[in-house]
């Protein structure tokens, strides 16, 4: 079995998915954390691995950049290989002073401006969340293993956030009282697809930067800087 956008056989992909945004990423961590790994999908150059993490299977499957991307692979992930969890790991730029690069964000809701609900399932729909007990997991993980993170709303943007004309009116748009703490841009359309089809999502990110912050991580430092992150994901997933 195989979809236009994915090679996999039925059963090449764990029950539980890790999604970075990047390839290379992809690569990097099944090179560096898992065993036993195969490389199951390179289509378009969106590689998918599967292998054992501590014996427990997980796959690691990068999402591309943007909702419709993530909207396309989350959706054949969880219709087509019955995957029932996807743990998306990114990065995000940072709306409040308090956090710092590479801090860990846990998302609960996000908004988005976009009409990715309403094409692809009819409905008016701005505000989705995240899957609270995979977010229950991930929080009791990060405090067993004495991982920080923080908990809190985030956005979901069509366009990176740091090249609007004017972030201050896009913020002035968000309903009240919703108060982001970061930006990001994959996490409504996995969330979304996930209400959907009722399975479950979660959404971690790394700070890489930020309006109160006047240094940005470079593309090395966003691939090798996460570990703990991708650490904290995978822990959480021994409990799937």
């Amino acid at each position: 079995m195989s979809t236009p956008h994915n090679e996999a056989n039925l059963g090449d992909i764990a029950k539980t998915v890790i999604t970075p945004g990047d390839p290379l990423r992809a690569k990097y961590i099944a090179e560096n954390f898992l065993e036993d790994y195969k490389l199951v999908n390179s289509v378009r150059g969106m590689y998918a691995y599967t292998g054992k993490y501590q014996e427990k299977e997980v796959t690691v499957m990068a999402s591309g950049m943007g909702m419709p991307s993530m909207g396309i692979y989350c959706y054949e992930l969880y219709k087509f290989y019955d995957v029932e969890n996807i743990i998306r790991i990114g990065s995000c730029g940072s709306y409040k002073p308090e956090l710092k690069l590479f801090d860990i964000i846990l998302a609960e809701n996000t908004f988005s401006e976009s009409n990715f609900a309403l094409t692809l399932n009819n409905e008016d729909c701005h505000i989705v969340s995240s899957s609270s007990e995979l977010n229950k997991i991930i929080e009791e993980t990060a405090h067993e293993t004495n991982k920080n993170i923080c908990i809190g709303n985030t956005v979901c943007t069509d366009c990176f956030d740091v090249y609007m004309t004017d972030v201050n009116q896009f913020l002035a748009r968000v309903p009240e009282n919703f108060n982001p703490v970061s930006a990001e841009m994959e996490a409504f359309a996995l969330f979304y697809v996930a209400k959907m089809l009722n399975k479950k999502a979660a959404c971690l990110m790394s700070v890489v930067d930020s309006k109160y912050i006047k240094d940005v991580a470079t593309s090395e430092e966003r691939q090798t800087g996460l570990n703990n992150m991708i650490k904290l994901a995978l822990d959480a997933s021994l409990k799937l």
